[in-house]
């Protein structure tokens, strides 16, 4: 445990430069102490480690961007061929998430209840943001995976085999914890919150949202609580433009630059361009957010992908877009367009989400065309196109939420699999299927085998072909 809170320590040390106004608790503690962490420390850190596990395109760590077929290889093709087991993707989510997540925040949890430096109020308001974001990210391990450790997770001293919950029960806890977050009056984490900086006004938008997005995921599988916990959350406020969005603003120096400048600068190497399924999409759109989303290296006007799950040339494809490439890109953990186009989806469905759903839809077109530099008239004469305007069609909003999650690739990978759209390259190579969920880890078939096994048949199978409860076929 020592160890981990050091290296932990020692990787955030300059984390968003500014001292934090929390810190005046600790006037009493040994600063010399990198033991004794402070809850306010392991907030920013589970936020940043959530974004940074999302955000990268390490294929260590997640290969969202090759799942939702935005980016594909020029050499290694194991990842765009969904190949998950030869670096250990599903085990090193799975630990990402649990351990430097999850973990960092139940042990803040337990430190600002017994904080005697602040008020009642400001550990309510603490623990309410931090709630959210452990709700978050549990909802991301159950639609990787399905059926999850969840009740008798990180309890090692107690349980070493933890049981595997029915995702399904997850889901229905996660919707009652999340509806039960109450921020109060008072002022939560300030200058710790790399995320809104201490609004707490924003706080309660983005819990709305992410009720919103549990909803919405079950629309399909349980319509009616569906619609009482969307119409809830709209109720209450969800995010209503760009303002709002839940960013995390990265920094310019190392350890805190976004993992994709890592990656894709930083390494000097060149793995990646972008995958002909986006780049031919939007070509045939004439998409204006193909300046912000691809690099004009071709250096003549066209966009060229490279053929998914193939191998491909670096010098002869688009590659991945300048912003992509600055160390302080932000990472997105949620957004006005991932909202907007959610809504449309409930106005289609018949909820009471205040708007059509062909208002909602052309909502999300133009907050995600804004967001990348474009402009309002840019927006209206997209709108205008035959294949733009709206037209009532599941396919239709698939395929412009998927567009707009480009940046977002989980959320990209749930729309595809929530909408069936747009229409995904099969590789020629292999014929194999788009995953529609990780397989479980490696270390948990060899040291929790009678639990994983129980899990394994439950959903069915643990196979990248089954899906998750709510992905209804």
């Amino acid at each position: 445990m020592m160890k981990k809170y050091i290296l932990t320590f020692i990787a955030l040390a300059t984390l968003w430069s500014c001292q934090t106004d929390e810190q005046y608790q600790n006037h009493n503690q040994d600063p010399k102490n990198p033991t004794d962490v402070g809850d306010d420390f392991l907030f920013t850190s589970s936020v940043k480690n959530l974004q940074d596990q999302l955000a990268s395109p390490n294929v260590n760590f997640n290969i969202f961007r090759f799942i939702s077929q935005y980016w594909t290889a020029t050499t290694y093709l194991d990842e765009p061929n969904y190949n998950l087991n030869n670096r250990g993707i599903p085990d090193n989510h799975w630990s990402q998430l649990y351990r430097t997540v999850i973990f960092n925040i139940q042990d803040a949890k337990e430190r600002v209840q017994n904080n005697e430096y602040i008020s009642e109020g400001e550990i309510n308001a603490r623990t309410a943001q931090l709630e959210l974001i452990e709700i978050y990210t549990w909802q991301i391990l159950v639609d990787t995976f399905g059926n999850i450790p969840y009740s008798d997770a990180l309890q090692a001293r107690e349980n070493t085999l933890p049981k595997y919950d029915d995702a399904q029960e997850i889901y229905n806890d996660l919707i009652s914890r999340v509806r039960a977050i109450d921020f109060g009056d008072s002022q939560g984490y300030s200058s710790a919150d790399v995320i809104y900086g201490g609004d707490m006004s924003k706080w309660e938008l983005f819990a709305n949202s992410i009720q919103l997005r549990l909803g919405m995921r079950i629309a399909d599988f349980n319509p009616s609580l569906s619609q009482e916990v969307t119409e809830e959350a709209y109720s209450n406020g969800v995010f209503s433009s760009n303002s709002d969005n839940a960013i995390l603003a990265y920094e310019a120096n190392p350890p805190n630059t976004n993992p994709l400048w890592e990656d894709l600068v930083q390494s000097g190497r060149s793995d990646y361009v972008t995958a002909n399924t986006i780049v031919d999409i939007m070509n045939n759109l004439e998409d204006p957010r193909r300046t912000a989303y691809f690099d004009d290296n071709l250096n003549s006007g066209d966009y060229i992908g490279g053929t998914y799950g193939a191998s491909n040339s670096f010098q002869n494809f688009t590659h991945v877009g300048e912003a992509f490439r600055e160390p302080t890109h932000p990472g997105i953990l949620m957004d006005y367009a991932e909202v907007a186009f959610l809504l449309s989806d409930a106005a289609l469905n018949g909820y009471s989400v205040g708007s059509s759903a062909q208002e909602y839809y052309e909502q999300g077109i133009t907050a995600s065309i804004l967001y990348w530099g474009g402009t309002q008239p840019e927006a209206d004469s997209y709108l205008s196109q035959d294949d733009v305007s709206y037209n009532g069609s599941e396919q239709q909003l698939g395929t412009q939420f998927w567009i707009a999650m480009y940046d977002n690739p989980f959320q990209g990978w749930n729309a595809w699999r929530t909408y069936d759209a747009p229409e995904f390259n099969l590789l020629d190579d292999t014929g194999n299927e788009v995953p529609l969920r990780y397989t479980y880890p490696i270390d948990e078939q060899n040291l929790n085998e009678g639990n994983y096994n129980e899990a394994s048949e439950a959903i069915g199978g643990d196979e990248q072909q089954t899906r998750i409860f709510w992905d209804v076929d």
